[in-house]
């Protein structure tokens, strides 16, 4: 019996990294679907179609082959892993994922990884919209502050310069763009359960979690 354990949060609340913990300790698959947008920011991005071309978008979606292989993304057959993550991505991924022409192009894709087996997915509306009825469902989320602290201690461990109030700066301004676009809105999904990981390590949180999804699917461990 498969099954799909969904995480949702605004951005720096450390759902990529408990996902893909999650996915590891459970054996299963895991889903980026950050990486996906993000992905398809920087193939639009190069192609210089901007956000306010949907047709063109749309048609350039057409065309695209996406492949999520040991943890890489690969774009019409070119790892992108190492591109998408950057300051500049961040930005424009949020732009483009908020378009309904890329959403509804990128659903079908998203939903068909459950056919592979059990999986863990991660995104700003994977429990809401892609799984809305996910054996179990998270919302993780973090204060501002917290959110941008980890997210400068990640570019400086890679050697980037960072600026804790610009950071900070970036994250309220996400959180209040993904909550108020109009294209699947980042918001706590139905029958969620939300963790505040603030005060929390990572291990303390992957313990919660996983005490959780062997809670209510008990029957499958």
């Amino acid at each position: 019996m498969s099954y799909v354990v969904t995480i949702d949060g605004p951005a720096g609340a450390g759902k990529s990294s408990m996902a893909r913990a999650l996915a590891k300790s459970l054996g299963v698959h895991y889903l980026d679907t950050g990486a996906i947008y993000r992905a398809i920011a920087l193939m639009l991005d190069e192609s210089e179609i901007n956000i306010n071309q949907p047709e063109l978008i749309s048609e350039a979606l057409k065309d695209i082959k996406m492949e999520l292989r040991n943890g890489a993304v690969l774009v019409n057959g070119v790892d992108v892993s190492g591109l998408i993550r950057t300051p500049h991505i961040d930005k424009i991924a949020s732009e483009y994922s908020a378009l309904k022409c890329v959403r509804d192009a990128l659903l079908n894709l998203q939903q068909e990884q459950q056919n592979f087996g059990s999986l863990i997915a991660e995104g700003r509306d994977v429990g809401s919209v892609v799984f809305p009825d996910a054996a179990v469902k998270f919302y993780l989320t973090a204060s501002p502050e917290a959110r941008a602290k980890r997210r400068c201690l990640e570019r400086e461990l890679k050697g980037e310069k960072v600026n804790y109030q610009e950071t900070l700066q970036a994250i309220k301004s996400r959180d209040k763009f993904d909550s108020s676009r109009e294209a699947s809105p980042l918001k706590v999904p139905d029958g969620a359960i939300v963790i505040d990981t603030s005060e929390l390590n990572e291990l303390e949180t992957l313990n919660l979690l996983e005490s959780h999804v062997k809670k209510i699917l008990k029957i499958l461990f």
